[in-house]
Protein backbone atom coordinates (compact mmCIF):
# COMPACT_ATOMS: atom_id res chain seq x y z
CA UNK A 1 0.00 0.00 0.00
CA UNK A 2 1.45 3.35 -0.99
CA UNK A 3 0.53 6.82 0.28
CA UNK A 4 -1.22 7.26 -3.09
CA UNK A 5 -3.94 4.91 -1.83
CA UNK A 6 -4.83 7.32 0.95
CA UNK A 7 -7.23 10.18 0.46
CA UNK A 8 -6.52 13.92 0.48
CA UNK A 9 -8.39 15.84 3.22
CA UNK A 10 -9.93 17.94 0.44
CA UNK A 11 -12.15 14.91 -0.30
CA UNK A 12 -13.69 15.14 3.17
CA UNK A 13 -14.03 18.92 2.99
CA UNK A 14 -15.92 18.66 -0.29
CA UNK A 15 -18.19 15.90 1.02
CA UNK A 16 -19.09 17.78 4.21
CA UNK A 17 -19.85 20.93 2.25
CA UNK A 18 -21.97 19.06 -0.30
CA UNK A 19 -23.90 17.05 2.33
CA UNK A 20 -24.79 19.19 5.33
CA UNK A 21 -27.62 16.73 6.04
CA UNK A 22 -25.16 13.92 6.88
CA UNK A 23 -24.62 13.52 10.61
CA UNK A 24 -22.74 10.19 10.66
CA UNK A 25 -20.22 8.30 8.52
CA UNK A 26 -19.74 4.53 8.65
CA UNK A 27 -15.96 4.00 8.60
CA UNK A 28 -14.87 0.38 8.10
CA UNK A 29 -12.04 -1.89 7.06
CA UNK A 30 -12.25 -5.47 5.83
CA UNK A 31 -11.07 -8.13 8.27
CA UNK A 32 -9.53 -11.56 7.63
CA UNK A 33 -12.96 -13.10 7.01
CA UNK A 34 -14.05 -10.32 4.66
CA UNK A 35 -16.35 -8.79 7.29
CA UNK A 36 -16.59 -4.96 7.40
CA UNK A 37 -15.65 -3.77 10.90
CA UNK A 38 -15.22 -0.22 12.15
CA UNK A 39 -17.04 2.71 13.73
CA UNK A 40 -19.81 5.20 13.10
CA UNK A 41 -18.10 8.60 13.09
CA UNK A 42 -19.84 11.90 13.78
CA UNK A 43 -19.40 14.34 10.90
CA UNK A 44 -17.25 16.54 13.15
CA UNK A 45 -14.70 13.68 13.40
CA UNK A 46 -14.38 13.05 9.67
CA UNK A 47 -11.80 15.68 8.73
CA UNK A 48 -9.49 14.63 11.58
CA UNK A 49 -9.57 11.03 10.28
CA UNK A 50 -8.32 12.32 6.91
CA UNK A 51 -5.64 14.52 8.40
CA UNK A 52 -4.36 12.31 11.21
CA UNK A 53 -5.69 8.83 10.54
CA UNK A 54 -8.07 6.91 12.80
CA UNK A 55 -7.02 4.34 15.42
CA UNK A 56 -8.59 0.89 15.61
CA UNK A 57 -7.54 -1.90 18.00
CA UNK A 58 -5.04 -4.50 16.76
CA UNK A 59 -7.51 -7.24 17.68
CA UNK A 60 -9.84 -6.13 14.87
CA UNK A 61 -7.62 -8.20 12.54
CA UNK A 62 -7.64 -11.15 14.95
CA UNK A 63 -11.35 -11.96 15.10
CA UNK A 64 -13.35 -15.05 14.19
CA UNK A 65 -16.33 -14.90 11.85
CA UNK A 66 -18.41 -14.43 15.04
CA UNK A 67 -16.36 -11.41 16.10
CA UNK A 68 -14.53 -13.15 18.95
CA UNK A 69 -10.90 -12.50 19.89
CA UNK A 70 -8.33 -15.16 19.01
CA UNK A 71 -5.39 -14.62 21.41
CA UNK A 72 -3.23 -17.03 19.40
CA UNK A 73 -3.01 -14.44 16.62
CA UNK A 74 -0.69 -12.37 18.80
CA UNK A 75 -2.90 -9.33 18.16
CA UNK A 76 -4.81 -9.30 21.45
CA UNK A 77 -3.13 -9.61 24.88
CA UNK A 78 0.44 -10.00 23.59
CA UNK A 79 0.37 -6.42 22.26
CA UNK A 80 -1.99 -5.00 24.88
CA UNK A 81 -4.65 -4.73 22.15
CA UNK A 82 -2.74 -1.66 20.99
CA UNK A 83 -4.26 0.92 18.69
CA UNK A 84 -3.22 0.69 15.04
CA UNK A 85 -3.66 3.60 12.67
CA UNK A 86 -5.90 3.47 9.62
CA UNK A 87 -6.34 6.01 6.84
CA UNK A 88 -9.25 6.65 4.47
CA UNK A 89 -8.92 5.17 0.99
CA UNK A 90 -9.13 7.71 -1.81
CA UNK A 91 -12.52 7.84 -3.53
CA UNK A 92 -14.30 5.72 -0.93
CA UNK A 93 -16.29 8.50 0.80
CA UNK A 94 -19.85 8.18 -0.50
CA UNK A 95 -23.45 8.18 0.68
CA UNK A 96 -25.30 5.06 1.82
CA UNK A 97 -28.62 5.61 0.03
CA UNK A 98 -30.29 2.69 1.80
CA UNK A 99 -30.11 4.34 5.22
CA UNK A 100 -33.28 5.92 6.61
CA UNK A 101 -31.24 8.99 7.60
CA UNK A 102 -28.53 10.35 5.26
CA UNK A 103 -25.29 8.59 6.23
CA UNK A 104 -21.82 8.54 4.71
CA UNK A 105 -19.59 5.54 4.08
CA UNK A 106 -15.80 5.45 4.20
CA UNK A 107 -13.42 2.55 3.65
CA UNK A 108 -10.27 2.48 5.77
CA UNK A 109 -6.98 0.63 5.35
CA UNK A 110 -4.17 0.02 7.80
CA UNK A 111 -1.05 2.12 7.30
CA UNK A 112 1.94 -0.14 6.44
CA UNK A 113 4.05 1.31 9.30
CA UNK A 114 1.73 3.14 11.68
CA UNK A 115 -0.79 0.31 11.35
CA UNK A 116 1.51 -2.22 12.99
CA UNK A 117 1.20 -4.77 14.53
CA UNK A 118 -2.12 -5.47 12.79
CA UNK A 119 -0.89 -4.30 9.38
CA UNK A 120 0.93 -7.62 8.81
CA UNK A 121 -2.50 -9.31 8.69
CA UNK A 122 -4.25 -6.74 6.50
CA UNK A 123 -5.87 -8.63 3.57
CA UNK A 124 -5.76 -5.57 1.33
CA UNK A 125 -2.05 -5.20 1.96
CA UNK A 126 -1.47 -8.86 1.03
CA UNK A 127 -3.10 -8.16 -2.34
CA UNK A 128 -1.23 -4.86 -2.78
CA UNK A 129 2.15 -6.58 -2.37
CA UNK A 130 1.19 -9.21 -4.97
CA UNK A 131 0.09 -6.55 -7.46
CA UNK A 132 3.30 -4.58 -6.85
CA UNK A 133 5.42 -7.70 -7.53
CA UNK A 134 3.67 -8.29 -10.86
CA UNK A 135 3.94 -4.61 -11.82
CA UNK A 136 7.69 -4.71 -11.17
CA UNK A 137 7.87 -7.38 -13.86
CA UNK A 138 5.83 -5.33 -16.34
CA UNK A 139 2.51 -7.12 -15.81
CA UNK A 140 -0.60 -5.35 -14.56
CA UNK A 141 -3.61 -7.42 -13.46
CA UNK A 142 -7.03 -6.63 -14.94
CA UNK A 143 -9.81 -8.02 -12.74
CA UNK A 144 -13.58 -8.25 -12.61
CA UNK A 145 -15.70 -9.57 -9.74
CA UNK A 146 -18.79 -11.79 -10.04
CA UNK A 147 -20.68 -12.57 -6.83
CA UNK A 148 -23.63 -14.94 -6.49
CA UNK A 149 -26.00 -14.56 -3.54
CA UNK A 150 -29.43 -15.58 -2.27
CA UNK A 151 -32.13 -13.02 -1.58
CA UNK A 152 -33.95 -14.43 1.43
CA UNK A 153 -36.91 -13.60 3.63
CA UNK A 154 -35.98 -12.53 7.15
CA UNK A 155 -38.74 -14.86 8.41
CA UNK A 156 -37.90 -18.57 8.29
CA UNK A 157 -40.30 -21.30 7.18
CA UNK A 158 -42.30 -23.57 9.51
CA UNK A 159 -39.31 -25.91 9.86
CA UNK A 160 -37.00 -23.06 10.83
CA UNK A 161 -35.17 -23.05 7.47
CA UNK A 162 -34.26 -19.90 5.53
CA UNK A 163 -36.53 -19.34 2.55
CA UNK A 164 -36.36 -17.30 -0.68
CA UNK A 165 -37.85 -13.83 -0.64
CA UNK A 166 -41.41 -13.33 -1.84
CA UNK A 167 -41.78 -12.03 -5.38
CA UNK A 168 -43.90 -8.99 -6.22
CA UNK A 169 -46.73 -11.37 -7.14
CA UNK A 170 -46.86 -12.60 -3.54
CA UNK A 171 -45.55 -16.03 -4.50
CA UNK A 172 -42.39 -17.64 -3.23
CA UNK A 173 -40.08 -19.16 -5.88
CA UNK A 174 -39.54 -22.92 -5.54
CA UNK A 175 -37.88 -23.86 -8.86
CA UNK A 176 -34.54 -22.72 -10.29
CA UNK A 177 -35.86 -20.77 -13.31
CA UNK A 178 -32.24 -20.07 -14.29
CA UNK A 179 -31.95 -16.98 -16.50
CA UNK A 180 -35.65 -16.31 -15.94
CA UNK A 181 -36.49 -12.72 -16.83
CA UNK A 182 -39.85 -12.84 -15.06
CA UNK A 183 -38.04 -13.49 -11.79
CA UNK A 184 -35.91 -10.39 -12.34
CA UNK A 185 -38.99 -8.34 -13.16
CA UNK A 186 -40.68 -9.55 -9.99
CA UNK A 187 -37.74 -8.22 -7.96
CA UNK A 188 -37.66 -4.86 -9.73
CA UNK A 189 -38.06 -2.69 -6.60
CA UNK A 190 -34.97 -4.30 -5.07
CA UNK A 191 -32.97 -4.08 -8.30
CA UNK A 192 -34.00 -0.45 -8.90
CA UNK A 193 -32.75 0.58 -5.48
CA UNK A 194 -29.57 -1.49 -5.78
CA UNK A 195 -28.63 -0.06 -9.18
CA UNK A 196 -29.39 3.43 -7.89
CA UNK A 197 -27.27 2.89 -4.77
CA UNK A 198 -24.35 1.51 -6.77
CA UNK A 199 -24.54 4.34 -9.30
CA UNK A 200 -24.44 6.90 -6.50
CA UNK A 201 -21.46 5.10 -4.96
CA UNK A 202 -19.61 4.85 -8.27
CA UNK A 203 -19.79 1.04 -8.39
CA UNK A 204 -19.81 -0.32 -11.97
CA UNK A 205 -22.41 -3.09 -11.65
CA UNK A 206 -23.63 -4.44 -14.97
CA UNK A 207 -25.57 -7.58 -15.91
CA UNK A 208 -28.04 -9.18 -13.48
CA UNK A 209 -29.26 -12.75 -13.89
CA UNK A 210 -31.49 -15.18 -12.06
CA UNK A 211 -29.11 -17.98 -11.07
CA UNK A 212 -29.51 -21.75 -10.73
CA UNK A 213 -31.75 -21.85 -7.64
CA UNK A 214 -34.91 -20.13 -6.39
CA UNK A 215 -33.93 -16.79 -4.92
CA UNK A 216 -30.34 -16.96 -6.19
CA UNK A 217 -29.03 -13.96 -8.13
CA UNK A 218 -25.81 -12.72 -9.69
CA UNK A 219 -24.65 -9.28 -10.79
CA UNK A 220 -21.35 -8.70 -12.57
CA UNK A 221 -18.97 -5.79 -12.11
CA UNK A 222 -16.95 -4.17 -14.86
CA UNK A 223 -13.34 -5.16 -15.54
CA UNK A 224 -10.82 -2.77 -13.98
CA UNK A 225 -7.20 -2.21 -14.95
CA UNK A 226 -6.39 -1.44 -11.31
CA UNK A 227 -6.63 -4.69 -9.36
CA UNK A 228 -7.02 -3.06 -5.95
CA UNK A 229 -9.80 -0.85 -7.26
CA UNK A 230 -11.62 -3.87 -8.70
CA UNK A 231 -11.58 -5.67 -5.33
CA UNK A 232 -12.37 -2.50 -3.35
CA UNK A 233 -15.44 -2.11 -5.54
CA UNK A 234 -16.32 -5.76 -5.02
CA UNK A 235 -16.38 -5.48 -1.22
CA UNK A 236 -18.30 -2.18 -1.35
CA UNK A 237 -20.80 -3.78 -3.74
CA UNK A 238 -21.37 -6.61 -1.25
CA UNK A 239 -21.96 -4.02 1.48
CA UNK A 240 -24.49 -2.26 -0.78
CA UNK A 241 -26.35 -5.48 -1.59
CA UNK A 242 -26.76 -6.27 2.09
CA UNK A 243 -27.79 -2.71 2.92
CA UNK A 244 -30.39 -2.42 0.16
CA UNK A 245 -31.78 -5.87 0.97
CA UNK A 246 -32.20 -4.88 4.63
CA UNK A 247 -33.99 -1.68 3.57
CA UNK A 248 -36.50 -3.92 1.75
CA UNK A 249 -36.94 -6.17 4.79
CA UNK A 250 -34.87 -8.95 3.18
CA UNK A 251 -31.55 -10.70 3.79
CA UNK A 252 -28.79 -10.98 1.18
CA UNK A 253 -26.99 -14.25 1.92
CA UNK A 254 -23.45 -14.86 0.67
CA UNK A 255 -22.97 -18.26 2.32
CA UNK A 256 -21.23 -20.71 0.02
CA UNK A 257 -23.93 -23.38 0.49
CA UNK A 258 -27.04 -22.23 2.38
CA UNK A 259 -29.17 -25.14 1.08
CA UNK A 260 -27.98 -28.74 0.67
CA UNK A 261 -30.26 -29.48 -2.27
CA UNK A 262 -29.67 -26.23 -4.16
CA UNK A 263 -26.77 -24.58 -5.94
CA UNK A 264 -24.02 -22.97 -3.91
CA UNK A 265 -22.88 -19.38 -4.40
CA UNK A 266 -19.49 -18.60 -5.88
CA UNK A 267 -17.10 -15.69 -6.12
CA UNK A 268 -15.83 -15.81 -9.71
CA UNK A 269 -12.82 -13.65 -10.52
CA UNK A 270 -12.05 -12.79 -14.14
CA UNK A 271 -8.38 -12.05 -14.72
CA UNK A 272 -5.96 -11.06 -17.44
CA UNK A 273 -2.63 -9.24 -17.50
CA UNK A 274 -1.85 -6.02 -19.36
CA UNK A 275 1.45 -4.48 -20.34
CA UNK A 276 2.43 -0.92 -19.44
CA UNK A 277 0.37 0.44 -22.34
CA UNK A 278 -2.77 -1.45 -21.34
CA UNK A 279 -2.54 -4.14 -24.04
CA UNK A 280 -3.89 -7.57 -23.04
CA UNK A 281 -0.96 -10.00 -22.71
CA UNK A 282 -3.39 -12.94 -23.00
CA UNK A 283 -4.93 -11.71 -26.28
CA UNK A 284 -4.83 -14.37 -28.98
CA UNK A 285 -6.95 -15.75 -31.78
CA UNK A 286 -6.13 -19.13 -30.30
CA UNK A 287 -8.98 -19.93 -27.83
CA UNK A 288 -6.39 -21.30 -25.38
CA UNK A 289 -4.68 -17.93 -25.30
CA UNK A 290 -1.03 -16.96 -25.47
CA UNK A 291 1.81 -19.05 -23.98
CA UNK A 292 1.87 -16.50 -21.14
CA UNK A 293 -1.77 -17.24 -20.33
CA UNK A 294 -1.13 -20.97 -20.33
CA UNK A 295 1.81 -20.47 -17.94
CA UNK A 296 -0.59 -18.50 -15.70
CA UNK A 297 -3.14 -21.32 -15.79
CA UNK A 298 -0.46 -23.89 -14.96
CA UNK A 299 0.64 -21.83 -11.97
CA UNK A 300 -2.90 -21.62 -10.62
CA UNK A 301 -3.44 -25.35 -11.05
CA UNK A 302 -0.11 -26.11 -9.36
CA UNK A 303 -0.89 -24.04 -6.25
CA UNK A 304 -4.61 -24.66 -6.01
CA UNK A 305 -4.41 -27.17 -3.16
CA UNK A 306 -2.08 -24.96 -1.11
CA UNK A 307 -4.35 -21.91 -1.44
CA UNK A 308 -7.72 -23.68 -1.17
CA UNK A 309 -8.17 -22.56 2.44
CA UNK A 310 -8.21 -18.94 1.18
CA UNK A 311 -10.77 -19.75 -1.52
CA UNK A 312 -12.88 -21.85 0.86
CA UNK A 313 -12.29 -20.40 4.34
CA UNK A 314 -15.21 -21.91 6.30
CA UNK A 315 -16.71 -25.29 7.17
CA UNK A 316 -19.72 -24.52 4.99
CA UNK A 317 -17.47 -23.61 2.04
CA UNK A 318 -16.73 -27.25 1.29
CA UNK A 319 -20.40 -28.24 1.05
CA UNK A 320 -20.47 -26.37 -2.25
CA UNK A 321 -18.30 -28.94 -4.06
CA UNK A 322 -20.82 -31.31 -5.61
CA UNK A 323 -20.93 -32.86 -9.08
CA UNK A 324 -23.12 -31.16 -11.69
CA UNK A 325 -23.59 -28.15 -9.42
CA UNK A 326 -21.55 -25.54 -11.36
CA UNK A 327 -18.95 -25.72 -8.59
CA UNK A 328 -15.59 -27.26 -9.56
CA UNK A 329 -14.38 -30.57 -8.16
CA UNK A 330 -10.91 -30.90 -9.66
CA UNK A 331 -7.83 -28.84 -10.66
CA UNK A 332 -8.90 -28.52 -14.29
CA UNK A 333 -9.13 -25.91 -17.01
CA UNK A 334 -10.98 -25.62 -20.28
CA UNK A 335 -12.23 -23.33 -23.01
CA UNK A 336 -15.85 -22.19 -22.85
CA UNK A 337 -16.56 -24.93 -20.29
CA UNK A 338 -18.34 -24.35 -16.97
CA UNK A 339 -17.49 -27.78 -15.54
CA UNK A 340 -13.87 -26.83 -14.81
CA UNK A 341 -12.11 -24.76 -12.15
CA UNK A 342 -10.39 -22.36 -14.55
CA UNK A 343 -12.50 -21.38 -17.53
CA UNK A 344 -11.33 -19.46 -20.58
CA UNK A 345 -14.49 -17.73 -21.84
CA UNK A 346 -15.13 -17.36 -25.54
CA UNK A 347 -15.17 -13.97 -27.20
CA UNK A 348 -12.93 -11.72 -29.29
CA UNK A 349 -9.17 -12.24 -29.08
CA UNK A 350 -8.65 -8.87 -27.37
CA UNK A 351 -10.85 -9.95 -24.43
CA UNK A 352 -9.08 -13.27 -23.73
CA UNK A 353 -8.94 -13.91 -19.99
CA UNK A 354 -9.33 -16.57 -17.27
CA UNK A 355 -12.40 -17.05 -15.08
CA UNK A 356 -11.37 -18.43 -11.68
CA UNK A 357 -14.45 -20.38 -10.48
CA UNK A 358 -13.17 -22.04 -7.30
CA UNK A 359 -13.86 -19.54 -4.51
CA UNK A 360 -17.14 -19.39 -2.66
CA UNK A 361 -19.09 -16.17 -2.18
CA UNK A 362 -18.08 -16.38 1.50
CA UNK A 363 -14.37 -15.87 0.75
CA UNK A 364 -12.44 -12.65 1.34
CA UNK A 365 -12.04 -11.15 -2.17
CA UNK A 366 -8.65 -9.59 -1.33
CA UNK A 367 -7.22 -12.96 -0.34
CA UNK A 368 -8.79 -14.77 -3.31
CA UNK A 369 -7.25 -12.25 -5.71
CA UNK A 370 -3.89 -12.35 -3.93
CA UNK A 371 -3.70 -16.15 -4.07
CA UNK A 372 -4.77 -16.26 -7.70
CA UNK A 373 -2.28 -13.59 -8.80
CA UNK A 374 0.61 -15.02 -6.76
CA UNK A 375 0.07 -18.39 -8.45
CA UNK A 376 -0.13 -16.70 -11.86
CA UNK A 377 3.17 -14.93 -11.20
CA UNK A 378 4.89 -18.14 -10.19
CA UNK A 379 3.53 -20.07 -13.18
CA UNK A 380 4.79 -17.40 -15.56
CA UNK A 381 8.17 -17.14 -13.85
CA UNK A 382 8.69 -20.91 -14.01
CA UNK A 383 7.20 -21.18 -17.52
CA UNK A 384 4.97 -23.99 -16.33
CA UNK A 385 2.79 -25.82 -18.85
CA UNK A 386 -0.74 -26.95 -18.01
CA UNK A 387 -2.23 -30.31 -18.96
CA UNK A 388 -4.51 -30.38 -22.03
CA UNK A 389 -7.77 -28.45 -21.56
CA UNK A 390 -10.79 -30.48 -20.54
CA UNK A 391 -13.49 -30.95 -23.15
CA UNK A 392 -16.99 -32.16 -22.35
CA UNK A 393 -18.19 -32.96 -18.86
CA UNK A 394 -15.33 -32.26 -16.45
CA UNK A 395 -17.29 -33.74 -13.54
CA UNK A 396 -17.35 -37.17 -15.21
CA UNK A 397 -13.66 -37.36 -16.04
CA UNK A 398 -11.27 -39.23 -13.77
CA UNK A 399 -8.35 -37.48 -12.16
CA UNK A 400 -7.26 -35.65 -9.03
CA UNK A 401 -9.97 -34.08 -6.91
CA UNK A 402 -9.92 -31.01 -4.71
CA UNK A 403 -9.81 -31.68 -0.97
CA UNK A 404 -13.28 -31.58 0.55
CA UNK A 405 -12.15 -31.23 4.15
CA UNK A 406 -11.64 -27.89 5.89
CA UNK A 407 -8.86 -29.09 8.20
CA UNK A 408 -6.94 -30.74 5.33
CA UNK A 409 -7.04 -27.44 3.41
CA UNK A 410 -5.71 -25.54 6.45
CA UNK A 411 -2.91 -28.07 6.89
CA UNK A 412 -1.93 -27.75 3.23
CA UNK A 413 -1.72 -23.97 3.57
CA UNK A 414 0.31 -24.22 6.78
CA UNK A 415 2.82 -26.61 5.15
CA UNK A 416 3.30 -24.49 2.01
CA UNK A 417 6.63 -22.70 1.65
CA UNK A 418 5.19 -21.06 -1.48
CA UNK A 419 2.35 -19.55 0.60
CA UNK A 420 4.81 -18.21 3.20
CA UNK A 421 6.77 -16.49 0.47
CA UNK A 422 3.67 -15.24 -1.35
CA UNK A 423 1.62 -13.94 1.59
CA UNK A 424 4.13 -13.48 4.39
CA UNK A 425 4.82 -15.64 7.43
CA UNK A 426 3.16 -13.15 9.81
CA UNK A 427 -0.05 -13.03 7.80
CA UNK A 428 -0.28 -16.82 7.60
CA UNK A 429 0.21 -17.17 11.35
CA UNK A 430 -2.72 -14.83 12.03
CA UNK A 431 -4.97 -16.38 9.38
CA UNK A 432 -4.29 -19.95 10.52
CA UNK A 433 -4.75 -19.08 14.19
CA UNK A 434 -8.18 -17.66 13.42
CA UNK A 435 -9.19 -20.59 11.26
CA UNK A 436 -8.04 -23.23 13.74
CA UNK A 437 -9.98 -21.43 16.48
CA UNK A 438 -13.07 -21.44 14.27
CA UNK A 439 -12.56 -25.11 13.37
CA UNK A 440 -12.34 -26.11 17.04
CA UNK A 441 -15.43 -24.10 17.92
CA UNK A 442 -17.42 -25.42 14.96
CA UNK A 443 -16.54 -29.05 15.66
CA UNK A 444 -17.30 -28.58 19.36
CA UNK A 445 -20.85 -27.38 18.78
CA UNK A 446 -23.66 -29.95 19.13
CA UNK A 447 -26.75 -29.22 17.06
CA UNK A 448 -29.72 -30.48 15.10
CA UNK A 449 -27.82 -32.84 12.82
CA UNK A 450 -26.14 -34.59 15.79
CA UNK A 451 -29.52 -35.14 17.44
CA UNK A 452 -31.12 -36.45 14.24
CA UNK A 453 -28.30 -38.92 13.64
CA UNK A 454 -27.28 -40.09 17.07
CA UNK A 455 -29.80 -39.19 19.80
CA UNK A 456 -31.77 -42.45 19.58
CA UNK A 457 -29.66 -45.11 17.93
CA UNK A 458 -26.08 -44.39 18.96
Amino acid sequence: MTPMDFADPAEAEHFLAAHPEVRSVEAFLIDINGVPRGKLLHRDELLAAYRNGRPLPASILGLTINGEDVPETGLVWDVGDADCWTWPLAGSLVLQPWRARPTGQLQLALHPQRGLPAAVACPRRVLARTVEALAAEGMHPVLAVELEFYLLDTVRDAAGRPQPALLASGTRPDTPQVYGVLELEQLQPFFDDLYDACERQGLPIRTAISEYAPGQLEITLEHRGEALRAIDEGVRYKRAVKGVAARHGLRACFMAKPFAERAGSGLHLHASLADGDGHNLFASEDPTGTPLMRHAIAGMLERLGESLALFCPHANSFRRFQANSYAPLAPTWGVNNRTVSLRVPGGPAATRHIEHRIAGADANPYLVAAAMLAAIREGIGARREPPPPVTGNGYAQAGARLPTDWLAALQALAASSWARDAFGKEFLEVFLAIKHAEHAQFMGEVGEQDWRWYLVHA
